[in-house]
Formats: structure tokens, C-alpha cells, sequence
């Protein structure tokens, strides 16, 4: 048996049949865990839900913000993109079945313990400062939101970028508003921890004054190390010890990458492969 977690597959199908090829996967006895954005962009966003929701117990995913806003416009609180290709989900005979298991996603994942350390799943990222249990409990009071019954009301007001800065204090929406945008938005931080949500390139050409969060003080998170997605621009090299980057912009021509939770050992599709 063994654990991967797989980057933003963004509806790349062609290379996620070949990944799975590739590690020779067993859906009776591996599981896969998704780092989310398993739509938009890519050229078959309908047959990569289709695909890992057929696996059952032996796939999960965290929701990613390019998932979250196919749930928004399933309820027609948001509009698609036809450049997406996401549009076919919501004219599929399977939408309702595909769109209530990827509704009930959850923003972090604690991975089983196979490794020599604890190991998260999130989409974007996890906030400087935040213990895991912190982590954890802000992550469960969105999942509550998105899976009870102000759900439309959530979805309705997770978009926009402020606040920038987290507080303990925040209430309702805005402290909604917030978790999500750190754990499906978040790649830069200004100096005073606020949220940076213009710069998505490389952080080597990010302007003066902004940082990676994942080159901030991580003291918090203790031995546990994170696996996120989300920023291609970085492909999959973040250079520290508890930050392991999986979106290797397979959507751009790149690869889709696999990371195996027993002996950290990666795994790639052929380039190329939408």
C-alpha cells in the first residue's frame, strides 16, 4: 500500500491517467490525495472530476479556488469562464452527484502517518504563525459553512480581498473570507503579514518588500510539514525543509508530479500531456 500526494491537475486528464499509469496505482490498496484545482483550464475538466470521484475511499482532494468557484456558479452564484472548459460539468447528466461529493471537499488534510513526520495537504498555503491545531480549526469552520445550511450565504461572500490580515478577532463572513483566501489564495505576504493577491509569477521577480509565506517564520507548525499546490510560477522548488510545492504547471505544458508519503520519492507524468 502507498500514499501520494498528486499537484493541481486542472482538468489535464491525458496526464493524470498517465501519472497513474506511471506509479502503477491500485485503487484497492494506494490512495491518492489531491491538492486541489482538479478544474479549469486544462482541456477535460469533466472527465478528471469524473475520474477521481469514480475512485471512491481511494481519493480525496482539498478544494482548491478554481474548485470553489465551479461549486459558486453550480449554485449560481458565480459565472464560468468559457476559456475554463469548465462549463460541460454543468451541463453533465452526473453534475448534482459530482458537485455534492466535491461540495463536501475539505480545505486541509492531515495525511495518514507513513512518513517520518506529520504530514498537511492544502491547496494554497498555511498562514506564518498558525499550530497546526489552529490550522486545523480554521479549516473545519469553512468546511461547516460550505457543508450546512448557509452554504449559499458563504459561497455568496468568499470572494474579495480583505481582510488582507488575519485576527483573531474576526467574525462571521469576513473571518470566512479570510481562511479561505490563505488556504485556496494565498502566495505572497507584505512585511506586516497581509496578503498580497497581485503578484502570481515567479517570487524571483515579486517586488520589493513581498516574501513567499512559505519563506516566513514557520515555527509554529513544530515537525509538521506541508504540501501544497496552487503556484506553478515555482515549480514544485520551494528550498525548505517543512514546504513541499506539487503544482508543476502540468497545465502549461509541464508535468503532473506525485509525491509518495513513505520515502519522498516523486513521480512525473510525460511533459506535455493535457
Amino acid at each position: 500500500m502507498a500514499h501520494y500526494a498528486i499537484g493541481d491537475v486542472q482538468g489535464c486528464r491525458a496526464a493524470l491517467e498517465n501519472l497513474l499509469d506511471t506509479i502503477a496505482f491500485d485503487p484497492a490498496q494506494d490512495r491518492l490525495y489531491f491538492a486541489g484545482d482538479l478544474v479549469a483550464r486544462g482541456p477535460d475538466s469533466l472527465g478528471t472530476l469524473r475520474l477521481i470521484h469514480a475512485l471512491g475511499a481511494a481519493a480525496d482532494t482539498v478544494l482548491g479556488n478554481h474548485d470553489l468557484h465551479l461549486i459558486a456558479a453550480h449554485h449560481g452564484l458565480a459565472t464560468l469562464k468559457a476559456k475554463d472548459g469548465t462549463l460541460p460539468i454543468l451541463d453533465a447528466s452526473d453534475r448534482t452527484a459530482l458537485m455534492t461529493w466535491l461540495q463536501a471537499r475539505p480545505l486541509l488534510i492531515e495525511l495518514p502517518d507513513v512518513a517520518a513526520q506529520p504530514h498537511v495537504l492544502c491547496h494554497a498555503g498555511w498562514l506564518p504563525g498558525w499550530t497546526p491545531a489552529q490550522a486545523r480549526d480554521h479549516a473545519q469552520e469553512v468546511e461547516v459553512a460550505l457543508r450546512g445550511a448557509d452554504a449559499l450565504s458563504y459561497l455568496a461572500n468568499m470572494y474579495g480581498n480583505e481582510p488582507a490580515i488575519w485576527r483573531d478577532d474576526l467574525a462571521g463572513v469576513t473571518r470566512l473570507r479570510a481562511i479561505t483566501n490563505v488556504f485556496t489564495r494565498m502566495r505572497l505576504l507584505h512585511a506586516d503579514g497581509a496578503l498580497d493577491f497581485l503578484h502570481k509569477d515567479s517570487p524571483n521577480t515579486a517586488p520589493s518588500g513581498l516574501k513567499p509565506w512559505y519563506a516566513a517564520d514557520l515555527r509554529a507548525l513544530g515537525n509538521t510539514r506541508i504540501i501544497f499546490g496552487h503556484w506553478a510560477a515555482i515549480l514544485g522548488i520551494t528550498h525548505q525543509p517543512q514546504c513541499i510545492a506539487l503544482d508543476t504547471g502540468c497545465v502549461w505544458g509541464n508535468h503532473l508530479t506525485a509525491y509518495r508519503l513513505e520515502d519522498g520519492r516523486r513521480f512525473h507524468s510525460r511533459p506535455g500531456l493535457r
